[in-house]
């Protein structure tokens, strides 16, 4: 478990897919992103990245916001097992109610960290869908450059390099 200023980042468990089901399956707040059509798919998807968190070292963490202990997001660090091949990158998936309020800049922050001092990557990669500026703002102000624009998808691709650390 790992808390930062204003959120608490743990494993999920089987009692969170209700909570996260709430979000990760309602059209709205999956707007630009995949959406679980059902509670199932959901309880696949947290799973099957838990199974690989064994392998790969990360997987998303539920985030809790400390000041009420509710689950507000998902999210952090993680190779997607559904499409291998991109390397590590960062998402972040949240209620509505938890929107603009800074926390997804506070986990990718964390996640960061992880990618920079835990697991050492030389790059972290991150997407976000065109008509989703905030998420693309996220992004850059953690240190993310656009790499290039991904027509089949529709996301920019973004891309994180570890920064130099000085002698």
């Amino acid at each position: 478990m790992i808390q930062t200023d204003h959120l608490t980042l743990r494993k999920p468990c089987s009692s969170d897919i209700d909570d996260l089901f709430e979000f990760l399956g309602d059209a709205e707040a999956m707007a630009y992103t995949h959406r679980d059509a059902t509670w199932r798919d959901c309880r696949k998807r947290v799973l099957v990245h838990e199974w690989f968190r064994r392998k790969d070292r990360a997987a998303p963490w539920v985030v809790v916001n400390r000041a009420d202990g509710r689950v507000i997001g998902w999210g952090g660090l993680y190779q997607d097992p559904f499409e291998r091949g991109w390397g590590y990158e960062v998402g972040y998936y949240f209620h509505p109610d938890a929107w603009g309020r800074g926390f997804a800049s506070e986990l990718v922050t964390r996640a960061l960290v992880e990618a920079d001092e835990r697991l050492k990557l030389a790059e972290v990669w991150a997407m976000a869908h065109p008509s989703n500026p905030a998420s693309k703002r996220v992004l850059e102000k953690a240190g993310f450059v656009e790499e290039r624009y991904l027509p089949d998808r529709p996301r920019f691709l973004l891309r994180r390099p570890r920064p130099l650390v000085k002698a």
